[in-house]
């Protein structure tokens, strides 16, 4: 698949032979933005970015695809800030960066052998679910009970790094949120520890997911370039702001930008 750029009026632009208004680049740079900026602090960002793409009429496959590789962007600036910040422990994620890689590709395989139209309901289905369990969690995190390491929290840790791995290569979004949930629960980690932590597993997954993708020609990469440079932006703003603690600002905007996404799509799938 060629990937061929033409800027041939004010008015549009051409990515692998399709049109996109400069209203939906617009559209696509606030979301990716915004996708980037919750990511760094509770999870979640993809429920934003992921439909957005979706929304403005790229296929599913390729929409997972450029996601991912805007979402790398993203995750790099948000992973080095928190480990400028003493906030990531490599003695730990040692043991369970391998298996994040390897449940990514398994993933990204598993979803690229589905149906298109499949994967709409899917989407649709792990988006409200992610939605309503943000919306019902209970604030976990408050200190930071950390034990040191064990057998059985490595054990734990690496069936929480394939899985969500796995998760992340096929679906992704919500992925951040379930990797702190779960570093809190296995491990104690306060949030800013475990949010840390989360965002180089997370990275390791996007990272593996991405070869994937590219390898089999899934990424509009010159869109991906432009909403990356978003989510570099969104990632930087929302780091700062979860290393100042104001996660709690966020997450009722979080759970209402997700579960809107979700009734948009459900609207969308109506009216066809």
């Amino acid at each position: 698949m060629n990937y061929i750029f033409n800027l041939s009026s004010i008015n549009a632009i051409y990515l692998n032979h399709t049109k996109f208004s400069i209203s939906i680049i617009i559209f696509l740079f606030l979301a990716c933005f915004a996708a980037a900026a919750v990511d760094s602090i509770a999870g979640g960002g993809g429920l934003i970015s992921l439909p957005s793409y979706i929304l403005c009429g790229i296929p599913s496959h390729i929409a997972l695809g450029t996601n991912k590789f805007s979402s790398t962007s993203g995750a790099i600036v948000s992973g080095f800030q928190y480990f400028k910040n003493g906030k990531v422990n490599f003695k730990l994620l040692k043991y369970l960066i391998p298996f994040s890689f390897i449940g990514s590709m398994l993933g990204v395989y598993t979803v690229l052998k589905i149906d298109e139209n499949l994967i709409r309901i899917i989407v649709l289905i792990l988006i409200l679910f992610v939605g309503i369990y943000s919306l019902f969690s209970r604030k976990l995190g408050m200190e930071d009970n950390f034990k040191g390491i064990t057998r059985k929290n490595i054990f734990l840790g690496i069936l929480l790094a394939f899985c969500l791995g796995f998760y992340d290569g096929f679906f992704g979004p919500g992925t951040g949120s379930f990797l702190i949930f779960g570093m809190i629960k296995i491990y104690g980690y306060n949030y800013i520890n475990a949010s840390g932590n989360s965002k180089i597993l997370n990275l390791t997954s996007n990272v593996s997911a991405l070869i994937i993708f590219a390898l089999h020609s899934q990424i509009y990469f010159y869109l991906g370039l432009i909403t990356a440079s978003a989510m570099i932006l969104g990632a930087n703003l929302g780091t700062k702001i979860a290393l100042n603690k104001g996660s709690k600002l966020i997450k009722p905007i979080f759970i209402c930008m997700s579960l809107g996404v979700a009734v948009k799509m459900i609207y969308s799938l109506i009216i066809q």
